[in-house]
């Protein structure tokens, strides 16, 4: 690894009015290094990334390229210092070629006419260098996600970038195009370019990074060289906190009568007749495998499916519902799994989207009780933690944890009775997943029945009273107390026993 960085960014500060995004945050990153920009949603890692790449003007500090001071104003300042940024959000014109992608705002042309010809030549060339297998003549919206990534990577090699930006490059793609992905990250650092590597999945960080930097709260904690990476230093870096203090289920809290009673509940497709209970006070974990019919199931209690048998009750007496809406009055709240295309509105506020499920219990006579709404809004995030310089900030600007906890407060909001969690810290880091276990136990502890859908082993095992497992529609069965283990969880989910995973072992 060169001895001279090629990029210093020295004291950088970001102010949106008086709320500071990052306060004198430094950064170093040298040629041929992969650098793991790591740090609770929230801590500035992409505030800090939009800065390098001109997308936002820093409000003190500087930036060095090759030991010499570069201003970076504005994009073309990024640009000419040899520094492309790839969103999370691809950054692709679709109806274009692959060529005109590459080529955008920087076109061939002699005489006033575009050289398409050269273009695509000189476009498959650099798609050949990365061992793609699309061509440069390809629109860009027949392509799959990894391959739309690679035609950013493209267009970062032809305008020569020596700083490679990429922020969660692996959140829409299969493991196998993770590894392809991997695989052409690390050809790229042989080749001498810096990459800095933004994810919260410390698999990944584990596996790629030469270094990695952390930031919290808007400032920079430390750096850690890969011979020192370690979970529980990462984490208390990240979080300020050990991991084992991560779940911190509150084991102390009351458990009353069943608040939510489902008998026989199916849709005759992905649930069989099925049956749970949950007190209130308690967090119940649904576990099982993917496609068992977990999100089906509590689809089918929130009315967003429609059940063909079964009933519900609800503190004891028997309910009806068909929609969404009745599922509110009886005050079932419900976190969908997937928050940016079933549960935010990511053009509208936050104040708004945290409103959204009290409009109409707070309307008089048509009405909007705008005073009440903002109430509420600057209630939950003060209570959630919810880091936003303003309640009137775009939902869809927000990172992927506080947009989660925008979700959760919304149904805070309607004072539930029943909350059903469906994924309730996918995407996070663990900071905020971190804030997501307070705010569950908090929930409990003001006797909420709180049923918790989740993929994640050690949170079902850190953090539920009791747990169902579902396998192929139906409840496979129910784990109480030292019982609840991971081994266990996963005998019922897949329907193979001890003795015969033993038996299997032994052949």
């Amino acid at each position: 690894m060169s001895q001279t960085p090629i990029l210093e960014m020295r004291d950088i500060a970001k102010a949106f009015g008086k709320f500071y995004a990052l306060k004198g945050v430094s950064l170093t990153v040298y040629p041929g290094e992969i650098h793991a920009l790591m740090g609770e949603n929230g801590a500035g890692k992409s505030t800090l990334m939009k800065i390098l790449a001109g997308a936002y003007t820093a409000t003190s500090g500087e930036i060095f390229i090759d030991g010499k001071p570069h201003p970076i104003r504005g994009p073309k300042d990024a640009l000419a210092a040899g520094i492309t940024l790839i969103y999370q959000e691809m950054q692709l014109a679709p109806n274009l070629t692959v060529a005109e992608n590459i080529f955008l705002g920087s076109e061939l042309s002699r005489g006033g006419l575009v050289q398409r010809k050269e273009m695509v030549q000189q476009a498959q060339n650099v798609i050949n260098r990365l061992g793609a297998h699309f061509k440069a003549s390809d629109l860009v919206m027949k392509l799959t996600i990894a391959e739309q990534q690679q035609v950013e990577i493209a267009r970062a090699l032809h305008r020569n970038s020596r700083v490679l930006v990429m922020d969660e490059p692996t959140a829409a793609l299969s493991s196998r195009e993770t590894q392809r992905l991997f695989e052409l990250i690390m050809r790229l650092r042989d080749e001498g370019m810096a990459i800095i590597y933004i994810s919260h999945r410390m698999a990944e960080v584990y596996e790629l990074s030469d270094r990695v930097s952390v930031l919290r709260d808007g400032q920079y904690v430390g750096s850690l060289t890969r011979d020192k990476l370690n979970a529980q230093e990462l984490v208390r870096m990240m979080v300020g906190r050990p991991l084992s203090d991560l779940f911190n289920k509150e084991r102390d809290i009351p458990q009353g009568d069943p608040r939510l009673a489902v008998h026989h509940l199916t849709d005759d497709k992905k649930v069989q007749p099925s049956s749970l209970v949950v007190r209130s006070g308690e967090i119940v974990g649904l576990a099982g495998l993917v496609g068992a019919g977990r999100s089906e199931l509590a689809q089918l209690i929130f009315g967003v499916r429609k059940a063909t048998g079964g009933s519900i009750e609800i503190d004891g007496q028997p309910v009806t519902i068909h929609t969404p809406r009745e599922a509110i009055g009886h005050g079932i709240g419900f976190l969908t799994e997937n928050r940016k295309e079933q549960g935010l509105f990511l053009e509208m506020a936050a104040a708004e989207n945290i409103t959204m499920a009290t409009l109409e219990r707070d309307a008089s006579y048509g009405l909007l009780d705008r005073k009440k709404a903002q109430t509420i809004s600057d209630e939950a995030i003060a209570s959630l933690n919810i880091r936003v310089p303003h309640a009137q900030v775009r939902a869809g600007g927000l990172s992927g944890g506080n947009q989660q906890k925008l979700l959760i407060s919304r149904w805070v909001a309607i004072g539930p009775r029943i909350l059903i969690l469906d994924e309730p810290t996918r995407g996070v880091d663990v900071g905020a997943k971190s804030e997501i276990y307070r705010i569950m136990n908090q929930m409990a502890r003001r006797g909420v029945a709180i049923l918790m859908i989740s993929s994640e082993l050690p949170e079902v095992v850190g953090m539920s009273d009791r747990v169902y497992v579902m396998r192929e529609g139906h409840i496979a069965g129910e784990l109480t107390g030292d019982d609840i283990t991971q081994e266990k969880i996963m005998t019922l989910a897949t329907g193979v026993t001890e003795a015969h995973q033993q038996a299997v072992q032994h052949d």
